[in-house]
């Protein structure tokens, strides 16, 4: 399928302006809407190629960019960098994030091209907080959270609010979110009677999906492509 890339430009409920790069496909629509969320190192070439990769297949792609307030549009450091985005991270707090939700979500809903019913949204590290933490905040069809750092135990409290399906990804090495951290996430998961799926990669480590990453493992990256694009699918 044919794919147009642009960036834009969109008014953030707290004032701000925000950059947000969107993929999607040349037919017309409407197609189902993704949000796309960003790992520490910003919308960088990795996430721009997962909306890419997502337009392809008839969805249209939005990732904004969650350094907007603290960072110049397009900001993306090396992935051997990360004492540069530290300032950056912090200055995401959970209103900031919500803000920003609220903003793209709300642009992929006034979009013509776009089945407003069909919105579901994806996340990586950084990204798979904000992807959990739009679940508890919007209607969505599907959430999906790839090894998504400070969900537990900084959001627990929103498992009770989470509306959408969802799937979480996980790195069996990976040591920033420790299994007790998963544990305490799927517990409350079950307490809630939340539906979900829980798929750990035993021989993956944080990171494992980005093939411009030293911690890329690509079994474990094509096995959780095909269980994403399934799960959005049913």
């Amino acid at each position: 399928m044919t794919i147009t890339q642009e960036n834009l430009e969109l008014a953030v409920d707290d004032g701000t302006r925000m950059t947000a790069y969107v993929a999607r496909p040349e037919q017309a629509g409407p197609h189902p809407g993704l949000l796309v969320f960003q790992e520490a190192f910003g919308v960088n070439h990795h996430i721009r190629d997962v909306c890419e990769r997502f337009a392809a297949l008839g969805y249209v792609a939005i990732a904004p960019e969650l350094f907007h307030r603290t960072a110049r549009p397009g900001f993306e450091v090396s992935y051997t960098d990360f004492p540069s985005v530290m300032g950056h991270l912090k200055a995401v707090t959970t209103e900031t994030a919500e803000a920003d939700i609220r903003s793209a979500y709300g642009w992929l809903r006034s979009n013509a091209a776009v089945k407003a019913d069909e919105i579901s949204s994806i996340g990586f590290c950084l990204g798979g907080r904000v992807s959990f933490l739009a679940n508890s905040l919007i209607r969505l069809r599907a959430a999906v959270s790839f090894y998504g750092g400070g969900i537990a135990p900084g959001l627990l409290d929103r498992v009770a609010k989470l509306q959408a399906p969802s799937l979480f990804i996980w790195g069996g090495l990976d040591k920033h979110i420790p299994p007790e951290q998963r544990r305490g996430l799927t517990d409350a998961l079950i307490t809630e009677k939340k539906i979900y799926v829980n798929a750990e990669f035993s021989r993956a480590d944080h990171g494992f999906f980005c093939d411009e990453r030293a911690a890329y493992e690509p079994h474990s990256a094509r096995q959780a492509w095909a269980l994403t694009l399934e799960f959005l699918r049913s």
